[in-house]
């Protein structure tokens, strides 16, 4: 039997986080490993487990999710994701989540079903976006309605393809790559580029991880936006 993905859960409503372990535990594959209710236990459990996915809330005392999210992501104790869940649809809660570094934004009056898939997703290295915030993110970080990019915009890494067009990217990608690069910006998770191309999941997995390290991306989201800027999609 494989290992069970293993969660972490923060939040500062204990009946939250008691909602939450009941839901994903009932899941033969999930593991609820340790609590927190503030942002500076969820960073200290993160470095301390290195937990497979941790479900982080926005607003907790001492320390926020997003910035407990930014030290998660930016621990080399932590290898995996941050899962933001929220009760709040707001764009700029999206977007701080995403550029915190998070794996995924979901929010609280989803159904369990979904709550698992989104564990289920993160832990296996898939970045949790539905076609319709890839096109709120693009709209932000792509030269919508947002402007140009901010400090912390996760699109200007220096050591991202910049500039020159779609050219810039196809130069140091291969025909396929391009074309899983044009599949994630349409919103496609791996499974779904998988069955489009008729390929393993395992095969996509490796074509993902070439395109991040060829335009420098940190995840699938920056690689989307710098193909939207390139003029490639």
């Amino acid at each position: 039997m494989p290992e069970p993905i293993r969660v972490l859960l923060a939040d500062d409503h204990a009946m939250m986080r008691t909602g939450f372990r009941a839901i994903l535990t009932s899941a033969d594959d999930i593991e609820v490993v340790a609590e927190a209710a503030t942002g500076v236990e969820a960073v200290a459990a993160a470095t301390a487990l290195d937990p497979d996915v941790v479900c982080m809330d926005v607003q907790m005392p001492d320390m926020d999710g997003l910035e407990a999210t930014r030290r998660i992501v930016a621990s080399p104790a932590v290898h995996g994701g941050v899962l933001v869940v929220t009760t709040f649809d707001r764009d700029d809660y999206l977007f701080a989540a995403l550029e915190a570094g998070a794996s995924g934004f979901l929010l609280k009056n989803a159904g369990p079903e979904e709550l698992v898939n989104a564990v289920r997703v993160v832990a296996g290295g898939d970045a949790l976006l539905a076609p319709e915030v890839t096109r709120r993110v693009i709209a932000r970080f792509a030269g919508g309605s947002a402007g140009e990019a901010s400090p912390r915009d996760p699109a200007a890494s220096p050591t991202a393809v910049s500039g020159g067009g779609p050219e810039a990217i196809l130069a140091v990608l291969t025909d396929r790559e391009a074309e899983v690069l044009r599949l994630l910006a349409d919103g496609l998770s791996n499974a779904e580029i998988a069955t489009r191309l008729f390929i393993g999941e395992a095969t996509v997995k490796t074509h993902v991880s070439n395109v991040l390290r060829a335009l420098g991306a940190r995840d699938r989201v920056q690689a989307v936006v710098h193909a939207y800027r390139s003029g490639l999609v």
